[in-house]
């Protein structure tokens, strides 16, 4: 029974191969694409607001040499926003509850940065290891700490999506269980819940948003560190 709640985290597979890149690579033919008309529908429109807004909001703490990152974080935003989002609905996959993949997302991005910060400005990317006016005894201490701080950033992106997200879909699979369950025995508990499912499920849409923009703007306030 245990092992059942977390087949949903499996990576599927069809013949022995592995579908991920699929499920990875479905949210982008949903976009539609943009051609040269005048006259665009409502579905393009829609889509360029959003592009707009998400823009703007990580664009904001950014100065004008960080702005050159605006595609990739932008992409990397819609990207993480429709797959944790189309992983809500029923049977199907989430790539973003494995932490191997946002691990492979949190630590090259994580590094560009450091390496931008390191290439443009050295010295004050190796300024942030020692704070300054620390008394001479306790330097050695606090650059280990801001040298593992600085080190595990990527390990708590990757991390902070993947149990957020999991934790999420493991609480709807026990709720639904549970009103499947009680619906023959039990229909008044059973309706009660149905509507804290149904909360929950709210609950998880707006998760997903948040998780999605924070992972993507912490890789930006990251970024302004080191430009």
């Amino acid at each position: 029974m245990n092992l059942s709640f977390f087949d949903q985290f499996s990576s599927p597979s069809l013949l022995g191969i592995p579908l991920i890149l699929i499920s990875m690579t479905f949210p982008a033919l949903l976009l539609p694409s943009l051609d040269n008309r005048w006259i665009t529908n409502r579905l393009s429109t829609l889509q360029l607001w959003l592009v707009n807004l998400i823009t703007k909001q990580l664009m904001t703490p950014l100065n004008k040499e960080g702005h050159k990152w605006a595609l990739i974080l932008t992409s990397l935003m819609i990207f993480l926003l429709l797959i944790n989002l189309l992983g809500l609905l029923p049977y199907t996959f989430t790539p973003t509850t494995q932490l191997s993949m946002n691990l492979a997302l949190a630590f090259p991005l994580w590094l560009a940065t450091l390496l931008t910060g390191l290439r443009n400005q050295p010295s004050a990317s190796l300024g942030h290891l020692l704070p300054e006016g620390t008394p001479t005894p306790l330097i050695p201490a606090l650059v280990l700490i801001e040298t593992t701080s600085l080190l595990i950033r990527p390990l708590a992106l990757g991390v902070r999506l993947t149990a957020n997200l999991t934790a999420g879909h493991l609480l709807i699979q026990l709720i639904s269980t549970a009103t499947v369950a009680l619906f023959s025995t039990m229909p008044m508990i059973s309706l009660l819940t149905f509507l804290v499912l149904f909360l929950l499920t709210i609950l998880e849409i707006a998760v997903a948003m948040i998780q999605a923009y924070v992972f993507v703007l912490l890789l930006s306030l990251y970024l302004q560190e080191n430009i």
